[in-house]
């Protein structure tokens, strides 16, 4: 119900633009730019150290500024129709996996892509009224579909047991923290066995969460394509420029 009354608030109260805080608009011109990089599309991102098990990765944009406070604003306050521009970038970003890293159009095999969302905790589902992950996932999916792209969201993963908060914990301590910590969910896990999936999440800072997610879609029995980002760290997203 929180999700609910917040779309209805959003409809109805003056918004300022979610990146930039420009009057009388939720995202402006330039802050829907800075999601798409001006238009130059997602970047292989390789996180140092990468844990082991990390599968290739592509972030439409770097983690700051307005992307960052986008993120956060859809993420923390709720602000649920910024959902549509995050998953167009994670669309794009998708868009490379999809194709190894070569030019959009250029896709590699045949049948609808799997997306695979990090799953969030449930406390934090409950306190934020929504699972934002799930929710750009799903709008990445629209978007592919849009362009003419099979694909659909399976929400197969859940955590087997309690993590720690990782903000503030170094590369190894998140990797201790979600070691072993994913698990297939269901009917869900049993639609694994056999398909290819793209994991995706809103941001990657060391991988730990990606590597231990990709752990799990093998153990039960999928293969994992990629992983797609909406953001990755600066760090990481200027390591590579190709």
């Amino acid at each position: 119900m929180q999700g609910v009354w917040r779309e209805l608030a959003g409809l109805v109260l003056p918004v300022d633009c979610a990146g930039c805080g420009r009057p009388r608009t939720e995202l402006c011109a330039q802050c829907r730019r800075a999601l798409s990089r001006d238009g130059r599309g997602a970047r292989r991102v390789r996180p140092q150290p990468g844990p082991v098990g990390l599968p290739r990765v592509w972030a439409g944009a770097p983690y700051a500024d307005e992307v960052r406070a986008v993120l956060l604003a859809h993420k923390e306050r709720g602000a649920l129709r910024l959902a549509r521009p995050l998953g167009a970038a994670l669309a794009g970003a998708v868009r490379r996996v999809q194709t190894g890293g070569g030019a959009v159009g250029e896709r590699r095999g045949g049948g609808p892509l799997v997306l695979v969302p990090v799953p969030s905790a449930r406390r934090s589902v409950a306190g934020r009224g929504h699972d934002p992950v799930r929710r750009i996932a799903l709008a990445a999916a629209a978007d592919l579909r849009r362009s003419g792209a099979g694909a659909r969201v399976l929400a197969a993963l859940r955590q087997g047991r309690a993590v720690a908060d990782q903000a503030g914990l170094s590369a190894p301590q998140r990797l201790t923290n979600v070691a072993g910590a994913l698990e297939a969910r269901g009917a869900g896990g049993r639609l694994l066995a056999g398909a290819s999936v793209v994991l995706v999440d809103d941001l990657v800072t060391t991988g730990a969460t990606l590597a231990e997610a990709a752990r799990a879609i093998a153990a039960a029995g999928g293969r994992v394509a990629g992983a797609a980002v909406v953001a990755a760290s600066p760090r990481a997203f200027e390591r590579n420029r190709n």
